[in-house]
């Protein structure tokens, strides 16, 4: 289908694209990499007034260690994520997951700041950032602002963004002594994830977990983090069997959603699966 009529607007800084928001604050819509919004547009789910397009910004695409951290612009792409050796060293959960989002195409356009910003509930990038702890810094007209990931994904394509503000910056930890991993359900290796599962967890002597984070995506009207989950295996030996029995609490505290690719009993049961077997994968 073709995308309604729009007015092209192309600022060449954030202050101008704020700005630019904050004058229509109801009928401009932010364009990055375009992989998320251009097949909204095509049916015509959308119909904004104005697209504001962030391609022409300067600075807004790079990986960089700073101050114990690593941050990622918000135009940094997907496959950037992906081939970077700084993330592979130092925050591999980020370069795995990358790895089995889409496709190459949609991998060389897409950007981690316009899959947030979209808050797609079946995004492969919110789980990861979600056991992260992520901070995400936004700009808007007022000046810039950290919102904690714990608070920033509010439900269905709805986060803690005001109308007139721009995700710039995703500052990640750098995971020393800790293990990663994602794995995801999909019906194809290039679909959207029907469960999808990051852990980032520290693991002790004797096999003792100290410290462990779940972020879930695919599930429910918005990813989140498996605080039951969580809660069962802190401090426990990370044996099959107290995997097994954590995992069960998987959806605890969401309302699992069916549609034609998965009942909510499928989804309820992939999610407790694929939660074991990525910290079995972590592990």
């Amino acid at each position: 289908m073709i995308p309604p009529k729009f007015e092209y607007v192309a600022p060449t800084s954030v202050a101008e694209a704020a700005k630019f928001l904050a004058a229509h604050p109801d009928d401009a819509k932010l364009i990055a990499g375009g992989q998320s919004l251009v097949p909204v547009l095509k049916l015509r789910l959308a119909k904004p007034g104005y697209l504001v397009d962030l391609g022409r910004i300067a600075g807004l695409s790079y990986i960089r260690e700073d101050a114990g951290k690593i941050a990622i612009g918000g135009m940094t792409t997907y496959a950037d994520i992906k081939s970077s050796a700084l993330l592979r060293e130092k925050c591999p959960l980020l370069t795995e997951t990358a790895t089995v989002i889409a496709d190459v195409q949609v991998r060389n356009r897409g950007t981690i700041g316009g899959s947030l910003s979209h808050a797609d509930p079946s995004a492969d990038m919110p789980a990861p950032i979600l056991a992260l702890d992520a901070e995400l810094k936004v700009v808007g007209p007022k000046g810039e602002r950290l919102i904690a990931v714990k608070d920033y994904f509010q439900g269905m394509f709805a986060t803690a963004l005001a109308p007139d503000e721009i995700l710039t910056e995703i500052r990640v930890p750098v995971l020393t002594g800790q293990r990663s991993a994602y794995l995801k359900a999909a019906r194809r290796a290039t679909d959207f994830a029907l469960v999808g599962v990051a852990v980032r967890m520290r693991v002790g002597k004797g096999d003792v977990c100290e410290e462990i984070a779940i972020g879930i995506t695919g599930v429910g009207e918005k990813a989140y983090r498996a605080s039951a989950v969580e809660r069962a295996l802190q401090g426990k030996r990370l044996e099959a069997k107290a995997i097994e029995q954590a995992a069960a609490g998987a959806v605890d505290g969401v309302t699992p959603l069916g549609n034609i690719h998965g009942s909510v009993e499928y989804r309820t049961n992939l999610a407790k699966v694929y939660v074991a077997r990525a910290i079995a994968a972590a592990k």
